[in-house]
């Protein structure tokens, strides 16, 4: 996969807070291990919309509400919006809170709903439309690479890391420093990439370019090539150095074959 234009989280990024990171990771983890459950990414993409929080400041009505998950539900094979909904409420009670307009996004991330309401929205793009058979973790983690949510990418890959032996664990443990020394780059945590990189390098650049697994094949040598010249120049600064070039550089993509 390869995108012509930069993607929205390919930037510099706050840190979200743990509470918040757990709610995305979970729902994640639910959608990698169970591909239906992808339908639970719907509705805080939908409760933490700019334009219908603009719109219903009060709440939601659940007649709205179901109508616009209902368009993105339905390119998931489900036409029951309403069947979904409860079911997403019983699984994470933390999707919304009742208010006196209608729904509202949890008070626990309500103060984040827009950055929330992104990220799944792009997670969810980068889990459709991939292989649903033992293939759809590892294709799903180069999208979600692609994308620049390196940190869910890195949650994607660790339990093919630990599934893994001999040189595709090795290779699985490359990417993941890899990704993880990228999240650290939006962060703005130099010394996170310093600590991570050198040892990608040394498990990777053996592979010449390409991963291979029981469940497909990573191509990663331009992100190989994108890290290592982040990696050169951080070695060049002093401590504490506006990163700020690092943008400038070549954004690293994988490609996932079959």
């Amino acid at each position: 996969m390869t995108c012509a234009t930069a993607p929205a989280h390919w930037a510099p990024q706050a840190r979200l807070p743990h509470p918040v990171m757990r709610f995305l990771r979970v729902r994640l983890e639910r959608a990698l291990e169970e591909p239906a459950a992808r339908l639970h990414l719907v509705w805080p993409m939908v409760l933490g919309s700019p334009r219908l929080r603009e719109v219903h400041p009060e709440g939601m009505p659940l007649e709205i509400l179901l109508r616009e998950g209902g368009r993105t539900l339905a390119a998931l094979g489900c036409h029951d919006p309403e069947r979904a909904w409860r079911e997403a409420l019983e699984a994470f009670p933390d999707t919304a809170d009742r208010a006196p307009g209608g729904w509202l996004p949890h008070r626990l991330w309500e103060p984040l709903a827009e950055p929330v309401s992104l990220r799944c929205g792009v997670m969810l793009l980068a889990l459709t439309g991939q292989p649903l058979d033992d293939r759809y973790r590892l294709a799903a983690s180069a999208t979600l690479f692609n994308t620049a949510l390196f940190h869910e990418a890195h949650d994607a890959l660790e339990p093919l890391w630990n599934e893994a032996a001999g040189e595709t664990r090795d290779g699985l443990q490359g990417l993941i420093l890899m990704t993880a020394g990228f999240f650290h780059q939006q962060v703005a945590n130099g010394p996170g990439m310093l600590a991570l990189w050198p040892e990608a390098q040394e498990l990777l650049e053996s592979l010449e370019g390409i991963l291979k697994t029981p469940w497909g094949r990573i191509g990663f040598e331009g992100a190989l090539q994108a890290m290592n010249q982040r990696l050169a120049w951080l070695r060049d600064q002093e401590p504490g150095t506006d990163q700020a070039p690092l943008w400038t550089l070549p954004r690293p993509e994988w490609e996932w074959l079959p």
